[in-house]
């Protein structure tokens, strides 16, 4: 069975180095990859929704714009001679919110996962991620996202770092899409705990305790580091043994709060060069 893909695009450098990163990363899995534009008229989404109708000179500028940007993406991969026989392409160009149309278009065709950019053209020097990248991994709950900044490396994740403080119980569900990953790549997992405590209470070492179970079929082993910042701490840590990824779970109410409005992941991306896995807690 073949996976399902959705690769957004703006166009931009990053986008398209996410796609080559998609590329790589499912190299040897039979893929149907659809290539996703979200056009409008102007900047401002909101007044291209309610004063932009189909037929109008600034809805079919716009839309040309946006399946010319599409044609051009298959033309680069075509010189690229990107020819794995494994690979599908499929492009489309939506005219809608850049969030609500990925939300929709996860559902009708049950996608896997998500891969894109940190940041779009705009390309802002003093922002990590973009307002995109953020809300679609706050807010498209029922697809994990890996967001690829523009530096990271087209290899396939031989460590990946999963962050946790041992006190949120995670449903084995909730990481299958880590341990798969992991599997399929040969990549071991690296459990990082940034402790407050000198010793782990009896819930977190239950919980400790499940994680051993979850992970018994990858590599894997528990760190700890202790009197640092967690952000810090996290890219330390990455930094000093040349990690490839890093995986959080999004749960809110929980260790992070909703990871994305706290400035964890925010923090974490300004020095990170390696792509962030986000998965979901499904229950909320």
């Amino acid at each position: 069975m073949k996976r399902k893909i959705l690769l957004p695009t703006d166009f931009s450098k990053n986008a398209w180095h996410a796609l080559m990163y998609a590329l790589e990363l499912y190299k040897n899995h039979a893929c149907d990859f659809y290539i996703l534009n979200v056009f409008s008229a102007t900047s401002n989404v909101i007044d291209s929704l309610l004063n932009m109708e189909p037929g109008s000179e600034l809805y079919e500028t716009a839309k040309l714009r946006s399946e010319n940007g599409l044609a051009k993406v298959l033309d680069m991969l075509t010189l690229l001679k990107h020819t794995n026989p494994k690979h599908h392409f499929e492009v489309i160009s939506k005219f809608n919110n850049p969030v609500e149309a990925i939300k929709q278009f996860v559902d009708e065709k049950d996608i896997e996962i998500i891969v894109m950019g940190t940041k779009g053209e705009t390309d802002s020097r003093t922002k990590t991620f973009g307002g995109v990248a953020i809300d679609v991994m706050e807010k498209v709950r029922n697809c994990p996202v890996i967001v690829v900044p523009e530096q990271a490396k087209h290899n396939l994740p031989k460590e990946i770092v999963f962050p946790t403080d041992y006190k949120t119980h995670f449903k084995k569900h909730e990481l299958n899409y880590l341990i798969e990953l992991a599997k399929n790549c040969n990549a071991s997992v690296k459990v990082l705990h940034v402790k407050k405590e000198e010793k782990l209470k009896e819930l977190q070492l239950n919980n400790k305790k499940l994680l051993e179970e979850y992970f018994e079929e990858i590599a894997y082993s528990f760190h700890t580091l202790s009197s640092i910042e967690i952000p810090t701490a996290i890219n330390c840590f990455i930094e000093s043994r040349d990690s490839d990824m890093v995986a959080f779970i999004n749960k809110k109410h929980a260790f992070f709060g909703s990871i994305l409005t706290n400035p964890l992941v925010k923090e974490i991306g300004y020095t990170s060069k390696v792509p962030i896995l986000v998965m979901h807690d499904l229950r909320n």
